[in-house]
């Protein structure tokens, strides 16, 4: 049987059109010839997801991203429609996270799998969706604090500089210049005296020099001293001292007890109280003596013997005491 022309191309145009949809679906990530399954996550904000973008678990490739779409309930939400051709399972609670692939931006989902003995997702059923943080808004995160903390020290440095406007007013800032003139001034009065010390440091170099060098023969003399005094028999000479202390304190302990001429002088009753006595009667002695001068000298031109009194002044016919003193007139 001979096959026309036409039917040729017929065929042709048919396998070519086969071929274009095959090729089309399976640059979308969809493989006509795999049982694939398709599952759906509604977000918020994709942020630069788009179609053909890997769907992985764990980084493992497991479908692609079929197509984005915007909800028309009103919540301007984007249908997120995904193409599973991997053989894998995993519970219907699982979730599908949306991440940065790069640095640079990029977006891909990532199933995370909930091992929970739920029950297995199947074709078309819609997963939870999330989203992980990436550099930039980590970033943004930090910074956010940041920023806030540099415009509040912007502001107290503005209040600052305004209060140091208001105090470094036109007499303060002349007064800043008077203090630093007279700071300058200060500084070359001292540069002055530093010179003039510096001359009389010169003009006396050998004085001070001869002072340092009696300083330093005092020092060896308050060696030797030392050394000296190092040498000598301390023990012997503290061994002395006590010794002395020793006899010292015998002294003391006889005198107290009353010991001794002086122990019993310090200790005896009866020698203090019969001292006493005598004071007393060479007292009314040397009072008698004073007042009756007759009694115990007497003064006899013609060699008379005077009357004698007795303590009662009662006249006696001789007394001892008495002392005849006989003049002559030439």
């Amino acid at each position: 049987m001979k096959i026309t022309r036409e039917v040729k191309t017929a065929i042709l145009v048919i396998a070519g059109v086969i071929f274009f949809i095959f090729g089309f679906n399976y640059l979308k990530g969809e493989n006509l010839l795999d049982s694939s399954r398709i599952f759906y996550v509604v977000y918020d904000n994709v942020e630069g997801l788009t179609p053909s973008t890997p769907v992985t678990v764990n980084g493992f490739k497991i479908g692609n991203v079929k197509s984005i779409s915007i909800q028309e309930d009103q919540s301007a939400s984007l249908l997120v429609e995904m193409v599973i051709n991997h053989d894998y399972t995993f519970s219907k609670n699982s979730t599908a996270e949306l991440y940065d692939t790069s640095l640079i931006g990029g977006k891909a989902i990532a199933i995370v799998p909930a091992f929970d003995n739920a029950e297995i997702a199947k074709d078309k059923d819609y997963l939870k969706a999330s989203k992980k943080s990436g550099l930039t808004d980590i970033v943004g995160e930090k910074l956010a604090p940041l920023q806030e903390k540099i415009e509040a020290m912007a502001d107290n440095a503005d209040s600052l500089l305004v209060s140091l406007n208001d105090v470094f007013d036109e007499k303060t800032k002349q007064n800043l210049k008077d203090a630093v003139a007279g700071l300058n001034e200060t500084i070359v009065s001292f540069k002055a005296t530093s010179n003039s010390l510096n001359g009389i440091l010169t003009e006396n170099k050998e004085n001070i020099s001869g002072t340092l060098n009696n300083l330093n023969h005092a020092s060896t003399n308050i060696s030797n001293l030392t050394d000296s005094l190092s040498t000598a028999n301390i023990s012997e000479m503290v061994a002395n001292i006590e010794k002395t202390l020793a006899s010292f304190n015998g002294v003391l302990t006889d005198l107290d007890q009353g010991n001794g001429s002086m122990g019993k002088l310090l200790k005896d009753d009866d020698l203090y109280n019969n001292l006493e006595g005598a004071t007393l009667q060479l007292e009314q002695l040397l009072q008698d003596l004073k007042l009756n001068p007759k009694r115990y000298f007497h003064f006899s031109v013609f060699g008379k013997k005077p009357n004698g009194y007795d303590a009662d002044q009662n006249q006696v016919e001789d007394s001892g005491l008495n002392v005849d003193v006989e003049t002559s007139q030439n």
